[in-house]
């Protein structure tokens, strides 16, 4: 994989971690169709990178994670490249996130500004969360008169508090949910001062991807399944989660 080609992303390996900044300041990081596609291809080719174990997402700068869509990339609802139809529609985001790309290799965000309307496709599927003391959180879709469907669909299961959910995508601009705030709430997992967020979020990764391979990615997969299932159907795979990530060559790595 050629980490020099990308676009819209920068990406680089240190040891057994990759780390990708999404990278289209001018933009404030909003996604747009190369960003979709590089980011989707980054993904799906770590599935299959025995190098790679964990991976580290953030972006430039120190302004915004990332504010979503960016509006040049949608369409306008009389063009002739407009085809939504209320039982047909290509979402946008839908291959942003790391877990729609079938990616089980644990992935750490560092979120180190703004992070609004799409970006919680991101939010919504990765891993560990971290966020710079200044990070900001907001769903702007109603104040613009647009529905908040997919991301807060994203962050409720994920187990984002219902209300917290409701509070923000109902209010849209007129509030902003602190990294504080969203410590409290279970969102994020640890805030840090700004020049600190790439040494904590490397920690996590570098150190998750200390384990062997094979048991991190049988534990993600069942811990994901199980949001999704209920408690006894979830137990009741726990039997071949735990026989998929267990092997001779994995057991004796961790000893």
């Amino acid at each position: 994989m050629d980490l020099t080609s990308f676009e819209t992303l920068r990406v680089e390996q240190r040891d057994a971690v990759m780390w990708i900044r999404l990278d289209r300041p001018d933009k404030y990081h909003a996604f747009n169709k190369v960003m979709c596609d590089e980011l989707s291809a980054l993904w799906r080719a770590l599935r299959t990178d025995d190098s790679v174990r964990s991976a580290v997402l953030s972006a430039t700068g120190d302004k915004a994670f990332c504010t979503g869509i960016d509006r040049d990339y949608v369409p306008a609802d009389d063009g002739p490249d407009y085809d939504f139809t209320p039982f047909t529609y290509d979402d946008p985001g839908q291959l942003l996130g790391p877990k729609a790309n079938d990616l089980w290799k644990p992935v750490v965000c560092a979120i180190n500004g703004m992070a609004c309307g799409g970006a919680f496709y991101l939010l919504g599927e990765v891993d560990v969360l971290v966020a710079a003391d200044h990070a900001t959180f907001f769903d702007p879709h109603v104040t613009y008169g647009m529905p908040a469907v997919y991301e807060p669909l994203l962050m409720l299961h994920r187990g984002m508090p219902f209300g917290e959910i409701l509070r923000m995508s109902l209010l849209g601009v007129h509030e902003r949910m602190s990294a504080a705030r969203a410590l409290e709430i279970g969102l994020v997992s640890e805030v840090c001062p700004a020049d600190e967020l790439d040494e904590r979020a490397g920690w996590l990764a570098e150190t998750i991807a200390s384990a062997p391979t094979v048991a991190v990615q049988a534990t993600l997969r069942t811990l994901w399944a199980g949001r999704e299932l209920s408690r006894q159907q979830a137990l009741a795979l726990g039997n071949t989660f735990l026989n998929l990530g267990m092997s001779a060559e994995s057991l004796a790595e961790g000893q």
